[in-house]
């Protein structure tokens, strides 16, 4: 039985929650970039630089990605951010300036986040594609999880809860 939702999913409508989701993930990808791109200019190691730049290209893929479903069903995108004029570290002065495990906390927390935001929206998606998209988007962010992860273990950046080091003896009465 083929109907409305039956078939090729690209020809299945949009429903208002994935219009809202898709809209959102580019506007937020767009604000990312640009923060990413700030957080750059902070960073005084090579591998949060690097990290951030692998970072910048998700979030350009997924607006690109994004932006063209929106396109393809007759919907406006969130408009662009400014390109940020560039900046040299030695320039920005150290009270104002973001420290290297600022950055990775920040940007552990927002992937974090992020991996949360694409669950939600495989959760209410009815059209395969879409989900399958979100799903493709929270495998990336899961990747680029462990390489932050990894990083702030190694750099000494990590700043973990209180850890369980004794496990307590079971109480019998």
């Amino acid at each position: 039985m083929t109907g409305i939702l039956g078939g090729n999913p690209k020809e299945e409508p949009l429903h208002y929650g994935e219009i809202y989701s898709i809209w959102q993930t580019s506007m937020l990808a767009k604000g990312a970039i640009s923060g990413y791109r700030a957080y750059q200019f902070h960073a005084g190691d090579h591998d949060l630089k690097k990290l951030l730049g692998e970072l910048i290209n998700q979030a350009e893929l997924e607006v690109s990605e994004c932006d063209a479903l929106l396109a393809d069903n007759g919907l406006a995108a969130a408009p662009a951010m400014p390109n940020r004029p560039e900046a040299r570290l030695e320039d920005i002065p150290v009270g104002a300036r973001f420290t290297d495990p600022e950055i990775a906390a920040m940007v552990a927390a927002g992937n974090g986040a992020g991996m949360v935001a694409c669950s939600q929206v495989m959760a209410q998606c009815i059209r395969e594609d879409i989900g399958t998209l979100f799903g493709k988007y929270h495998a990336t962010k899961a990747a680029l999880g462990l390489k932050i992860l990894h990083m702030n273990k190694k750099k000494g950046w990590l700043i973990p809860p209180p850890l369980l080091a004794k496990k307590p003896e079971p109480v019998h009465a």
